[in-house]
């Protein structure tokens, strides 16, 4: 073994526990947001709930702020993968895809009453923290077009107006559904909100073949 390799092994499992805490961290906060919600969720909250100390959540994160808009990063992250994995095994046929990515918005892991707690929790402070804001468009403006381009390629008579309107319908049938599912539990299970969003698909494209 040369010297480089005797640097380069603590230098690697140094970064591999600095990120193994930050998960731990980022999943202490999504579950303190869950139980406590965004106020009452502070970087003591987290680190007790993760079984470290507040000093290393102050460590990785700096400030309340910090970690919460990383925890809402690591949300969105684990939306797209999902969505995004739903697409690559969906194949290239259009409606194969827009049925996959609505089966991915309803699927138990995205859909599940904790993530959607973490959903409503962050949205509902978006209009007054401009970094959760810029945040979820990043991620949103990215959504949105995968549902564009499935849209697109279905409804090839549609006017470019036409297909974003579509694609806003869907996607606000879906916010309808998760809200739904939030505030009232039981109400409309999960593979009902698909099928309707699925229904409405449908609709849409007799609709338009009859025109």
């Amino acid at each position: 073994m040369n010297d480089l390799d005797s640097v380069a092994k603590p230098r690697k499992e140094r970064k591999e526990n600095a990120d193994k805490r930050r998960r731990q961290l980022l999943e202490a906060a999504r579950r303190s947001v869950v139980q406590h919600g965004l106020a009452r969720t502070t970087l003591a909250t987290v680190a007790k709930e993760a079984g470290l100390s507040q000093g290393v959540a102050v460590f990785y994160f700096k400030s309340k702020g910090g970690l919460l808009a990383e925890t809402l990063r690591a949300h969105y992250q684990a939306y797209t993968d999902t969505w995004q994995a739903a697409l690559e095994k969906a194949g290239t046929e259009p409606r194969d895809r827009l049925m996959a990515l609505i089966d991915a918005d309803f699927s138990s892991a995205v859909c599940s009453p904790d993530a959607l707690s973490v959903w409503f929790a962050f949205w509902g402070e978006l209009k007054v923290t401009p970094q959760y804001a810029e945040i979820a468009q990043s991620f949103d403006d990215v959504r949105a077009e995968a549902v564009q381009d499935a849209c697109r390629r279905i409804f090839t008579q549609a006017s470019p107006a036409q297909i974003a309107e579509i694609a806003l319908w869907i996607d606000t049938l879906t916010d309808g559904f998760w809200q739904t599912q939030h505030l009232h539990a039981g109400r409309v299970s999960r593979r009902e909100a698909a099928a309707s969003t699925k229904d409405f698909v449908a609709r849409l494209e007799s609709s338009f073949s009859a025109a």
